[in-house]
């Protein structure tokens, strides 16, 4: 097994540089002025940028609201009987409800079970199991939509929320299984 790690660090530290050196032949090949290509991709990257700042200024608003609001609390408070019946613990919660928000909160609040509970703990495994299953619904509609100009998100959010609520059922299911 430590030989199969050796290859995949390997490999891992290859991966980039040859990437690029791909990337910059096959510019080349092609004939681009690829100093030109590359500022030009800049630049429109950068205007992208400014154009979406309105939009994670309102998410990062309505979050750090409903947190130090007290409403995170409350809303775990009503919502405790439901799951104690899927065997969730409570703990948890929160990060279930940030993680479509946030990415960085929600790796905060993930940060914070593992330090309080200890990642082999049932809220430390269930957190971990729910960052890799679950994605920051919001934030990626905002993101693109608003990159692109699409004011109409349609069935994306309900698409993208139901999808989440799966990875955190999915979640719970296999934490729950292994510990």
């Amino acid at each position: 097994m430590h030989i199969f790690t050796q290859i995949i660090e390997y490999i891992s530290n290859l991966a980039i540089p040859v990437a690029i050196i791909i990337i910059l032949l096959f510019g080349y090949k092609k004939k681009l002025k690829l100093y030109e290509v590359f500022t030009e991709g800049a630049k429109e990257g950068f205007n992208i940028a400014v154009r979406i700042i309105p939009y994670l200024v309102a998410i990062f608003f309505a979050i750090s609201f409903f947190r130090f609001s007290g409403a995170m609390d409350i809303f775990k408070a009503i919502i405790n009987p439901v799951t104690d019946l899927i065997r969730m613990p409570g703990d948890v919660v929160p990060l279930a409800l940030m993680r479509p928000l946030s990415g960085g909160g929600a790796l905060g609040i993930t940060s914070e079970l593992i330090t309080t509970f200890g990642p082999d703990s049932l809220e430390g495994f269930m957190a971990s199991i729910m960052q890799g299953s679950t994605d920051t619904t919001f934030y990626i509609i905002a993101v693109y939509f608003g990159s692109v100009g699409i004011k109409n998100a349609r069935h994306a959010v309900g698409g993208g929320l139901i999808a989440d609520l799966a990875g955190i059922l999915m979640a719970v299911f296999v934490a729950n299984l292994f510990i």
